[in-house]
């Protein structure tokens, strides 16, 4: 599995957080990678990642709220704040240049998002680059 498709299994599993109890996360991930036969090795790269930005999501998300304006993740859209946060994660927590990880979202955000999911996800994206 490429990097970039096992980004976008952790972007769907860390998409259902929104969906889930924070007890039953680590269970529905499991669920997910089995129901979608995923090779082992890829399948515990995915889940120890989505575990580590599970136990980040307090500390992710306060930094959003801190850097936009008139945008807290209670108003964006579930896809859009999934990717900051998956985004936001890599370049804070793992050895990946900044540019990467945003032009990584934003790939996804045209893929998964609205019309307008990229512009937004690569402009929130943007205050953390400065």
């Amino acid at each position: 599995m490429t990097r970039r498709e096992v980004r976008e299994q952790v972007f769907k599993i860390v998409f259902q957080k929104e969906f889930h109890s924070a007890e039953d996360l680590k269970e529905q991930a499991e669920i997910y990678l089995a129901e979608n036969d995923i090779e082992e090795k890829s399948a515990k790269e995915i889940l120890a990642k989505c575990l580590n930005i599970f136990d980040k999501i307090e500390e992710l998300d306060a930094d959003i709220n801190e850097r936009t304006e008139n945008w807290k993740t209670t108003r964006m859209s579930k896809v859009d704040l999934s990717l900051i946060r998956l985004a936001l994660y890599e370049m804070r927590y793992e050895d990946m240049p900044k540019g990467v990880a945003i032009n990584e979202a934003v790939e996804l955000a045209k893929k998964y998002g609205t019309d307008s999911s990229s512009g937004f996800v690569n402009g929130v994206l943007a205050k953390f680059n400065e």
